[in-house]
């Protein structure tokens, strides 16, 4: 079997030449390219996709990138997103931060959708191009070749609030998520705007820092329980912050919703075990709809507009 060293011998160039080929990098002439790659092609030595879409000048793989283990309803993106793929000839590799970096260079990748806000902005811009686009679905970036596919959070948390006012609520507490994801920046903006719009008074003290985890939320209804100072419903950013919530009000001994009521946000796959009143996102859809926009962009077809997925709210038993 011909390995790189005996590529590197029959090209009269080093083993680390050879590898700069077939990994991309532009430290190499472009007659050394070429001869080393004919030679490649010619010995049948494909060490791995990257030396075939050189070679090709062209690649099916498409990269999905994520950082949160914890949320389970990337399972449901994660389908939606290789079912449209496969239909359409795409190979999915699924990654997280640290090595995601490596797949959307060098060649390997045709393009990525990324749900990460590990992944700063400078370097998707500094990546995306024409043979690489990019459609991120956790932040608006107004950027060539970078479209955003996301929830449109702003009107139904309007819809949701102002639906909770209708049933009599009027002391509300708020749990946040991470207060730099756009999920939670358009969440709580529609909740204090629905408030003001009622002429409800919200008071910073009864908003509680979370991070989208369990753990937070659990947290910050310890906190809730030892104040004396019990809303009469907790709206959480997010269906785990509510989980982690209703569980710490149980200790406690507190009755949901006969005490206080919980709502959530995102319809996770544990909601409907807690009887938890939520919006429910079409995942498995959003993940279908952001390659459908990628695998567009790819041929040339598709657009930077945004792209909003609606979603409905889900009234369970956690309200009265």
């Amino acid at each position: 079997m011909v390995g790189i060293k005996d590529i590197a011998k029959m090209a009269g160039v080093s083993v680390s030449t050879v590898s700069n080929v077939i990994n991309g990098r532009k430290n190499v002439g472009k007659e050394t390219r070429e001869r080393v790659l004919k030679i490649c092609e010619e010995m049948g030595y494909e060490p791995n996709l990257i030396g075939k879409s050189l070679k090709s000048g062209k690649t099916n793989t498409i990269v999905f990138n994520f950082s949160d283990f914890e949320r389970t309803f990337y399972l449901k993106i994660i389908k939606g997103i290789n079912d449209y793929l496969s239909e359409n000839g795409f190979d999915l590799i699924v990654c997280t931060t640290s090595s995601s970096k490596n797949f959307m260079r060098n060649n390997f990748a045709g393009g990525a959708i990324i749900l990460d806000k590990k992944m700063d902005n400078d370097f998707l811009i500094s990546v995306a191009d024409e043979q690489f686009p990019i459609v991120v679905m956790d932040r608006i970036v107004n950027k060539d070749y970078i479209k955003s596919v996301i929830v449109e959070n702003y009107t139904v948390m309007c819809d949701f609030v102002q639906s909770l006012i209708n049933k009599g609520y009027s002391n509300f507490g708020y749990i946040g998520g991470i207060e730099s994801s756009l999920d939670h920046q358009e969440r709580f903006q529609a909740f204090t705007d629905t408030l003001k719009n009622n002429n409800i008074p919200f008071q910073r003290t009864n908003y509680y820092f979370g991070d989208f985890t369990e753990e937070s939320g659990y947290r910050a209804a310890n906190i809730i329980t030892l104040s004396n100072n019990l809303p009469e419903i907790l709206v959480c950013a997010n269906d785990n912050m509510a989980i982690g919530a209703i569980k710490a009000l149980k200790e406690s001994n507190y009755s949901v919703p006969e005490d206080i009521s919980v709502t959530g946000f995102d319809d996770a796959n544990a909601a409907e075990t807690y009887g938890l009143t939520t919006v429910t996102i079409p995942r498995y859809e959003s993940g279908y709809l952001a390659a459908k926009e990628l695998v567009e962009m790819i041929q040339g077809t598709g657009n930077n507009d945004i792209f909003k997925i609606s979603a409905k709210i889900k009234w369970r038993s956690t309200v009265k």
